[in-house]
């Protein structure tokens, strides 16, 4: 029995009692605060992200600008194709998560059935393609090349197919007009990115999930003006997901159409031509190295001198734009990245760069016109001349005596254009240079716009290379470690022995730097664009205008144009008197020099043509072919990689390209019904009072095609027969 008093007892139950209502006191006032603070302080926000939780997007794509040659000819529009799709909502309802339907779907589609399942499943960080990455609310494609039968068989039996629907959408077309493939000038399309989504977040132009936005060409340049702003219909769910009601609904506006320069027609003939060179010269045989010419890429431009726009551009290797539409398949990826493929998406006249051989030497002449020497001085053309105990050749070792710089340019004589190197660097200091050395041969080619990028509106450009005093320091600077780790080595082979060299005086601006220099050899790199840029502005009387494609950016209810107007990027430093000397002596290559045996019968006097030969020399290859020519009109250029020389290599290509254009025929007369373009279009295409931009007559193709842009849009059958067309819209979609 305890001693304790009651009254003692009493006290402690007291006291407990005290406690206890403090604390129950204390988290009944902690929940009211934090109550008051939720639905008073803080009520109206948590308000609205309750309600947003329970408001789902579902957007309706906006159908893409078009993309349109010169004369409204689409080269990218848009195709109605039957897309098969499946509401995951729907699918979640059934009692298996709607693996039986999907089953028998792809059994009408002529799929497997795991293919289906995954075409559904929502993307995540750890859920391999193929999976869908746009909102699960919205209807999610399983395939766009539904037949209208599979169509019909889906919408007949819907007990059977709860959840999918079957529906004509505009799906992206390259439809190649006149068989012109133009794929990297135009570019392709795929699925935006999260990094790309949280980019866009705080622009004007934010991107959806279900966006398909452009990888690169023209796709890419104008993407913003081609996508459009997709719809977006907002829906109330409740907590289980499902549909309760509609919470507001924005109209989708379709993408402006861009209007290029280029001409399907020329771009096809082009095409067809650079193929046909680079087939014939690996039936050449090349007594260099003993076996026929590689000629394994190329490209070619045509340029309209006027303005700098671009009229044609095709690069080789090529491919068909259409593999990507709809989610390019692993095989054909592989085919287009992979090192056999020698990387088709490489656009080579604006990405391939390399030595210009020859036709460099317009710069040259220039350079020494600046630098005091006469047009028609006498200067030796020696077979070869010795530099520095190197023996440095003409290219088939021919001897003229002494010549002007017309017949040097006429006859491409390297000997000139060495000896004129030369004498500029030894004033210059050697390799000791003075402390201002006037480098006039370095100068004049970035006066001429080299060494940079041209600006054409097209991604991925690459600068060239003019390789002057700062480029040798920077070149030195970055790989002075790897040539003395070299130099210390055992290796004795070539490349050893110039590593060897670089160590101790990488930085020096060598008299063999700099005649190599002098005929487009050496470290000198020009893309097939800055060529055509160049020889564009000797045409025109000196203006350098940035190349460009794009002409107009027109709305799609055809009431906003856009004009994009050309561009002077800035003026060739010769006077006058200096450019009619080398355009005569450019018109001399023609008519008696390095070009003349492949211009035969050509009408000079009608069409007067100039060109440039160049044949460049690459350690470990075949020589490389470029011609550079123009008339009063345009510009060609033309380069292919182990392509033999300049003319003999492109020069029959080139010249079919002008006699399309012109309408020359075998004869050398003039047929002015058959000239594809005389004379550059500078007009746009005439816009129709609905918005659809006209175009001239062409083969209708027979593919189901969309026909016009924009709100004008008229779909044309989805299959060849229209009264099996006429009764599916009825039945489903009228």
């Amino acid at each position: 029995m305890s001693n304790i008093p009651e009254t003692g007892r009493t006290s402690r139950v007291t006291i407990r009692l005290i406690i206890l209502q403090v604390l129950v006191l204390s988290l009944l006032g902690t929940l009211g605060g934090r109550l008051w603070y939720l639905q008073i302080r803080n009520g109206n926000q948590y308000a609205t992200e309750a309600a947003s939780n329970n408001v789902q997007d579902v957007v309706t794509p906006a159908v893409r600008g078009s993309i349109l040659d010169d004369k409204g000819i689409p080269l990218a529009d848009n195709e109605t194709r039957l897309v098969v799709s499946a509401s995951r909502t729907d699918l979640l309802k059934q009692s298996d998560g709607g693996k039986a339907v999907l089953t028998r779907l792809a059994a009408v589609l002529g799929m497997k059935p795991q293919d289906a399942m995954n075409k559904v499943r929502l993307c995540d960080a750890k859920t391999p393609k193929p999976c869908w990455n746009g909102s699960p609310y919205q209807p999610i494609p399983v395939t766009d090349k539904a037949t209208t039968q599979q169509a019909l068989q889906i919408m007949e039996r819907r007990e059977d197919f709860p959840g999918i629907t079957a529906e004509p959408t505009a799906v992206r077309r390259y439809p190649s007009p006149s068989g012109a493939n133009a794929s990297q000038v135009l570019g392709y399309l795929s699925p935006v990115t999260d990094t790309e989504l949280t980019a866009s977040e705080k622009t004007s132009t934010p991107l959806l999930r279900s966006d398909q936005i452009g990888r690169s060409g023209l796709e890419r340049t104008y993407d913003s003006q081609l996508r459009g702003k997709a719809g977006v219909t907002r829906y109330q769910v409740d907590n289980l997901g499902r549909i309760i009601g509609k919470a507001g609904d924005t109209a989708a506006t379709p993408g402006s159409s861009v209007v290029t320069s280029i001409d399907s027609r020329v771009q096809a003939v082009a095409e067809k031509e650079l193929n046909q060179a680079m087939t014939d010269a690996r039936k050449t045989y090349d007594k260099v190295t003993n076996s026929y010419y590689k000629a394994d890429s190329g490209a070619v431009v045509v340029m309209d001198v006027h303005t700098g726009h671009v009229v044609a551009m095709a690069s080789a290797p090529t491919y068909d734009p259409n593999v990507w539409v709809g989610g390019i398949s692993a095989k054909n990826y592989k085919q287009l990245t992979g090192k056999s493929s020698n990387y088709p998406l490489l656009n080579r006249a604006i990405q391939g760069q390399s030595a210009p051989g020859s036709t460099f030497k317009v710069v040259s002449t220039s350079a020494a016109v600046q630098a005091g020497y006469p047009l028609n001085g006498s200067y030796p053309c020696t077979s070869s001349m010795t530099i520095g105990g190197r023996v440095f050749k003409n290219f088939e070792g021919e001897s003229f005596g002494g010549i002007n710089l017309g017949k040097a340019l006429e006859i491409s004589c390297d000997t000139v254009f060495y000896g004129l190197a030369y004498k500029e660097w030894l004033k210059d200091g050697g390799t000791k240079p003075v402390k201002h050395p006037k480098d006039w041969f370095y100068k004049t080619a970035k006066e001429f716009g080299l060494g940079a990028t041209t600006g054409i509106d097209l991604p991925g450009e690459v600068t060239g290379r003019v390789p002057d005093r700062q480029w040798k320091q920077a070149y030195y600077d970055a790989n002075k470690t790897y040539w003395c780790k070299v130099a210390k080595s055992k290796d004795q082979s070539y490349a050893a022995q110039i590593a060897r060299e670089n160590c101790v005086d990488g930085y020096v601006m060598r008299a063999g730097d700099s005649v190599n220099y002098a005929i487009g050899q050496g470290d000198t790199l020009l893309t097939p664009i800055q060529e055509a840029m160049i020889y564009s502005a000797i045409s025109n009387g000196g203006t350098l205008y940035q190349p460009s494609i794009g002409k107009a950016v027109i709305s799609a209810d055809g009431k906003t144009v856009q004009q994009i107007k050309p561009q002077v990027k800035g003026k060739l430093p010769d006077n006058k008197e200096t450019l009619k000397y080398i355009n005569q002596a450019l018109a001399g290559v023609v008519t008696g020099g390095t070009a003349a045996w492949k211009f035969g019968g050509w009408p000079q006097n009608k069409i007067t043509l100039h060109a440039k030969t160049g044949t460049a020399e690459v350690q470990g290859k075949q020589t490389t072919s470029w011609f550079a020519t123009y008339t009063k009109d345009y510009a060609v250029v033309m380069t292919i990689s182990q392509g033999g020389t300049g003319s003999g290599g492109s020069g029959n290509a080139v010249r079919k390209i002008y006699e399309a254009m012109y309408g020359i025929q075998s004869d050398g007369s003039i047929d002015s019904k058959k000239a594809l373009l005389p004379q550059a279009t500078t007009k746009l295409p005439k816009i129709t009072a609905d918005g659809t931009v006209a175009q001239v007559s062409f083969a209708i193709p027979s593919a189901p095609v969309s026909q016009g842009t924009g709100q004008g849009t008229v779909l044309a059958a989805l299959t060849p027969d229209r009264n099996e067309k006429l009764l599916l819209g009825r039945r489903y979609w009228s």
